[in-house]
């Protein structure tokens, strides 16, 4: 068994210890710093809010695009049963037709 191991994650200039699988590192870094950017983009872009304002759209922007891909995938699962299903038809079509010209 992998023994965890103990990181510090920067994220809106706080930081923050984590035991994660080292797997897990290079993603929890990436996720860290896309946020990071994306805080950086708001504090620009909207110098009157305060850092919770920033974080909460941050936070918004990024559900909402995993909402996006959840549900793209759903659809993308869905195709593939109705595909399986069509699939499944046509072989008892055929089968039948076979038979009926037997």
């Amino acid at each position: 068994m992998e023994e965890k191991l103990l990181i510090k994650v920067n994220v809106a200039e706080r930081f923050y210890p984590l035991k994660i699988d080292r797997p897990d590192e290079a993603r929890i870094r990436e996720a860290a710093k896309m946020i990071n950017e994306k805080l950086s983009q708001y504090k620009s872009r909207y110098k009157d809010s305060d850092a919770q304002d920033h974080l909460a759209m941050v936070s918004l922007q990024f559900v909402i695009r995993m909402l996006s891909l959840q549900d793209k995938l759903e659809v993308s699962g869905l195709e593939d049963q109705l595909k399986q299903l069509e699939s499944i038809i046509d072989d008892m079509l055929k089968t039948r037709l076979e038979r009926s010209l037997t």
